[in-house]
């Protein structure tokens, strides 16, 4: 392990006991024995490097050489967010400047019977027990060393709750922006979303990057779907080249729920993705698609589980990328059929196209099935532009760029196609295809 490393380790543990005293949580408190626990398996696990086979083709050497200020403070408006283009939308906003909520630039319009939103440090203080209940209760089973730092220095983030039988009408859009003008900036907010029976929701995260400093983004999400509850989940990150972002998402699923997400990495220095869904229940439906564009030297990884532990459930996979310059991308999707999950249907797919020779794409989709009586498949392909139907849009009169960017367009849409909040999905379709005509 690099001294970098280790020199950052050791200033957050330090970090850890010197602030126990003004965290949320009084420090005897059930909620903060899960932090400190969470401390201690990081101590011991240390930052991953690539001989963890978790991370073998992500290195977080360069990441965990810099120094970052976790606890900055901001004078952010609303109008110093105009140059982040930042759309306007008929949504609960809820936004997070360096990982703290920030009242000022939020709203809500759902009203307080179809769901309860609380700042998660909002939250700690007035129902700590409630909180504890579902604090770490899901991403606890990650043994992930960013997870458990995460979860030692959880401060604030997101409490949502959607009682049973309520369909939320708007959206929720949680907006965290990394207010890097001045200085490196860390953050590590935590998000707890509660789904009850029979209700439904639709959330999405935001991640962008004010300035030209480097920031380092370390977010949880836990995600507890309940029995006939509908979720609707996506993640976008579009943040500056020097953005480090690590990002995990921990979902359960019980009988007949739906889940369905969407990643989309437009832009970022390094970026890993972890959506882990468990699927304890019968007859549920769950749902994962992505969407990546690395290009210069940036990184993007994306992790993904299908846990079936019940049977007669089914889950349907599609993440696709385009790669340029000398960019790398990565994708690890995991399969697990449990001996109980008879019945299983899983289906895995990882599709990217290679526009230039310095470019990397790793793939390594996984299946282990304990059960007999189910269908599973898994595949990917890396290659590099069809040619014959760009020689095809060439002979019609289209240049070369345009058609090229028509291509890469049609690639993406299968995934955009899935986003079902009309106001991110035109959003990604104009900076996509922003992104793929300036090349």
């Amino acid at each position: 392990m690099s001294t970098e490393t280790i020199d950052l380790k050791t200033r957050l543990v330090t970090d850890f006991y010197a602030r126990e005293s003004v965290m949320n949580g009084a420090a005897s408190s059930a909620l903060h024995q899960k932090k400190r626990a969470a401390l201690a398996r990081f101590d011991k696990l240390g930052f991953p490097t690539i001989k963890n086979e978790e991370w073998k083709y992500s290195n977080v050497k360069e990441l965990v050489s810099e120094t970052y200020n976790f606890n900055a403070a901001s004078d952010i408006e609303l109008s110093d967010l105009e140059d982040l283009k930042i759309p306007e939308q008929d949504a609960n906003i809820i936004y997070f400047i360096n990982g703290h909520y920030h009242a000022g630039l939020s709203r809500l319009v759902s009203s307080s019977d179809q769901l309860t939103i609380s700042s998660l440090s909002e939250a700690i203080k007035n129902d700590p027990d409630l909180i504890n209940s579902y604090f770490n209760e899901l991403a606890g089973e990650s043994g992930d060393a960013f997870t458990e730092l995460n979860t030692a220095f959880t401060h604030d983030g997101i409490f949502i709750h959607v009682p049973e039988n309520q369909t939320v009408a708007h959206p929720v859009i949680l907006r965290f922006v990394s207010d890097a003008r001045t200085q490196n900036i860390g953050s590590q907010p935590r998000n707890i979303i509660s789904v009850g029976r029979n209700a439904h929701v639709k959330l999405a995260e935001a991640f962008r990057t004010l300035g030209t400093e480097r920031s380092f983004t370390n977010a949880v999400t836990e995600i507890y779907v309940s029995e006939d509850a509908g979720v609707e989940y996506y993640k976008v990150q579009n943040e500056s080249d020097k953005a480090y972002h690590v990002g995990t998402t921990q979902v359960r699923m019980l009988d007949r729920s739906q889940f369905y997400a969407g990643t989309v990495t437009l832009n970022g220095r390094f970026t890993r993705n972890n959506l882990n869904i468990v699927i304890d229940g019968e007859r549920c439906e769950a749902y994962m698609y992505g969407l990546y564009f690395p290009d210069g030297v940036q990184h993007v990884d994306n992790h993904t589980t299908a846990d079936h532990r019940k049977p007669n459930s089914n889950s349907n996979e599609l993440y696709k990328g385009i790669l340029r310059d000398r960019s790398k991308g990565v994708f690890n999707g995991k399969i697990f059929v449990r001996p109980d999950a008879q019945k299983t249907n899983a289906f895995q797919s990882c599709k990217n196209i290679v526009l230039s020779p310095d470019a990397t794409m790793n793939t390594k989709p996984q299946l282990e099935i304990f059960a007999d009586d189910v269908k599973c498949s898994h595949g990917t392909t890396t290659g590099q532009i069809d040619e014959e139907a760009l020689f095809y849009m060439r002979s019609r009169g289209i240049s070369h760029s345009e058609a090229l960017s028509l291509l890469m367009f049609a690639f993406c849409a299968d995934v955009v196609s899935q986003i079902k909040i009309d106001s991110i999905r035109e959003y990604l379709e104009n900076v996509i295809a922003e992104k793929l005509a300036t090349k």
